[in-house]
């Protein structure tokens, strides 16, 4: 299927590695301009040896001004924007009365407001075409618990922000759309490190928690945001795909 993404200019956070770089290879299979920003320096060369095509930015995407930086820097070495993948995320602390409050203001900053940051850079540009679109990588457990703490409340509003922003700018030729993963297995990814640490344990993890019976690939989350982000979706606005063999508990 043709998505029509051919000379599409596509932002990826967090996309040097795991989900985001399979988000970005898939653009470039499409034959999108495809630029990925991340912190690592190191991941961001070796995703340049595997898709030599891509732009790389480093920035740390904590902060406003190193984001503004990074979409300055995208415009001028990919052009204006036309989607943007809002990817880059992480988990930290443990239970809520354990973790200190930083560090949910430390994920708020990483998975949420970096993707409200660079959707408000990027909205007034779609505008001016008539046309774009967003796609917010947050994660089942953004509906229900299961995660950390500070990443659940992160990806909640996430989702509640997809939604809120797509009816804002459908209008403008804009849609607002989201992935919602469930456990995604890749190599920088923490689902192979706790296979590694107890395979045992995970394996059965697997067997009682996941109705398809194994772990999602980082192709298939790819598969679902391109296709959001394409003409094929055109009628797809506010809404965030479960994409999770079964595994989430919520029926919404």
């Amino acid at each position: 299927m043709d998505l029509n993404l051919s000379g599409k200019n596509v932002l990826v956070t967090g996309g040097s590695k795991g989900i985001g770089k399979g988000i970005a290879k898939a653009f470039l299979d499409e034959g999108a301009n495809v630029g990925i920003v991340a912190r690592g320096l190191e991941g961001l060369k070796s995703a340049k040896e595997e898709m030599p095509e891509a732009e790389i930015i480093q920035a740390d995407l904590t902060d406003k001004q190193e984001r503004e930086k990074a979409f300055k820097e995208f415009s001028n070495k990919v052009g204006d924007i036309d989607i943007l993948i809002n990817n880059v995320g992480g988990s930290n602390g443990s239970s809520t009365m354990e973790t200190p409050l930083e560090d949910f203001e430390a994920a708020m900053s990483l998975n949420y407001f970096s993707a409200v940051h660079f959707s408000q850079l990027a909205v007034p540009v779609m505008k001016n075409k008539e046309a774009g679109s967003i796609v917010n990588i947050s994660s089942v457990f953004g509906r229900e618990s299961g995660g950390k703490p500070t990443y659940n409340s992160a990806k909640a509003a996430m989702i509640s922000f997809t939604k809120s922003l797509a009816d804002e700018v459908i209008k403008d030729g804009i849609r607002v759309n989201g992935v919602a993963p469930g456990s995604i297995l890749h190599p920088s990814g923490n689902w192979q490190k706790r296979l590694d640490e107890n395979t045992e344990k995970i394996n059965k993890f697997v067997e009682e928690q996941i109705p398809a019976g194994r772990f999602g690939t980082v192709e298939e989350v790819a598969n679902a945001a391109v296709f959001l982000a394409s003409e094929k979706a055109s009628w797809v606005v506010g809404a965030t795909l479960n994409v999770d063999g079964g595994q989430s508990k919520s029926n919404f």
